[in-house]
C-alpha cells in the first residue's frame, strides 16, 4: 500500500543524501524512481539534488504552476517511488497532488525538507505535509555550537544572527546553521560575533 512520507530535519541532517541513497537502492533492483526538487533551489543549478558531501543528481524542477500528479503520469506512471527534495517549498496544491499520486497511482511518495524556517515559522509545504502525510519522521543532526540535537535553523549574515526578513533565501553553510533552542536565542559571544 503506497503512502506519503514526510522526513524533516534541520539543515545538515542528511536529507538529500538520504534521497540519493533511496534512489540508488530502488535502481539497483531495476526499479524506476522519479526525483523532484524545488525550482527555487539553484545552488548547484536548477533541477539538481546535491548533497554537501559532493553527490549530485538531475531531478525534475518543481515550479508553482506545475501539477505534480500530471507530471508523474507523464514521466513514469509505473514508477516504483517518487522522491521530493526541498519539500518545504511546495505549495498546498503540490502536496494535494502528491496525495493523488499515492492514492490514485499507488506510488509511494517520499518528501524531504525543513520543517521550520529561520524565524521558527512553518514553511507552507511543511505545514501541509504535516497535515496530509501518512508517515512523519524527524531526521536528526547536532547543533553547530554544542552537542544537543538541532531543532532550528539560524540564519546568519556577516557573522551575525538574523531573525527577520524574507522567508526564502537560498543558501548553505555560509547562511544557515542547524542549532538547538538555546543557541538559536543566544548564539553570540560578548563581542557580538557568532561562536565558531
Amino acid at each position: 500500500m503506497a503512502q506519503l512520507f514526510f522526513r524533516y530535519g534541520a539543515m545538515n541532517s542528511g536529507k538529500t543524501i538520504e534521497i540519493l541513497k533511496v534512489a540508488h537502492n530502488y535502481e539497483e533492483q531495476d526499479k524506476s524512481v522519479i526525483i523532484m526538487t524545488s525550482g527555487l533551489d539553484d545552488r548547484d543549478g536548477v533541477g539538481y539534488v546535491s548533497s554537501r558531501i559532493g553527490l549530485k543528481r538531475k531531478a525534475f524542477p518543481i515550479f508553482e504552476k506545475d501539477d505534480l500528479f500530471q507530471k508523474v503520469k507523464e514521466l513514469d506512471p509505473k514508477a516504483a517511488c517518487v522522491l521530493v527534495d526541498e519539500a518545504q517549498f511546495l505549495s498546498k496544491h503540490h502536496v494535494l497532488e502528491l496525495t493523488k499520486v499515492v492514492d490514485e497511482l499507488n506510488i509511494p511518495v517520499m518528501t524531504f525538507g525543513l520543517k521550520n524556517d529561520f524565524r521558527n515559522e512553518l514553511f507552507t509545504g511543511s505545514k501541509y505535509l504535516l497535515l496530509y502525510a501518512d508517515k512523519i519522521e524527524e531526521m536528526k543532526t547536532i547543533c553547530w555550537f554544542c552537542n544537543k540535537k538541532a531543532i532550528m535553523n539560524l540564519r546568519v549574515n556577516d557573522g551575525r544572527p538574523v531573525y527577520d526578513g524574507a522567508q526564502i533565501e537560498i543558501g548553505g553553510n555560509e547562511s544557515y546553521y542547524p542549532v538547538c533552542r538555546k543557541h538559536y536565542f543566544k548564539p553570540l559571544l560578548d563581542n557580538g560575533q557568532i561562536i565558531k
